[in-house]
């Protein structure tokens, strides 16, 4: 992320994500929380959010979509259920973003597969590149 409104469009994506079942979990809130500090964003805009939501700032490059992607899924798993809705819309939302399917489905797989739900950042871009050749 390199501008402001970059953090915040993210994090706004994010939030839009976690609404999508209905009720933001306490811990994808926990989940937000962490991601705005890393962003450093302050709290009272982190939560102002919630209510008004930043404009959408296109993810220039492959790499950001990617990182994008990966904190969605994390997200999706955060509260330990997994919606058939976040499943759609995370597909979506990567196919909106110009990823590959296949290399999606491969790291939603993988993270399922894993005991702890995150998969080594190496293997995340490894997936992807797999899908470029």
């Amino acid at each position: 992320m390199n501008t402001y409104e970059e953090k915040l469009s993210l994090l706004s994506e994010m939030i839009a994500f976690a609404k999508i079942d209905g009720q933001i979990h306490e811990r994808e809130f926990a989940f937000l929380s962490i991601v705005a500090s890393q962003l450093k964003i302050d709290k009272p805009v982190f939560e102002s959010l919630f209510e008004n939501p930043a404009d959408k700032v296109v993810l220039k490059t492959e790499h950001q979509r990617i990182l994008q992607f990966y904190r969605l899924a994390l997200l999706m798993h955060a509260d330990g259920v997994l919606h058939d809705n976040e499943q759609v819309a995370i597909r979506e939302m990567g196919i909106n973003m110009g990823l590959s399917p296949f290399a999606m489905k491969s790291v939603l797989n993988e993270m399922q597969r894993s005991p702890t739900g995150l998969i080594d950042p190496e293997m995340l871009l490894a997936l992807f590149r797999a899908q470029q050749n």
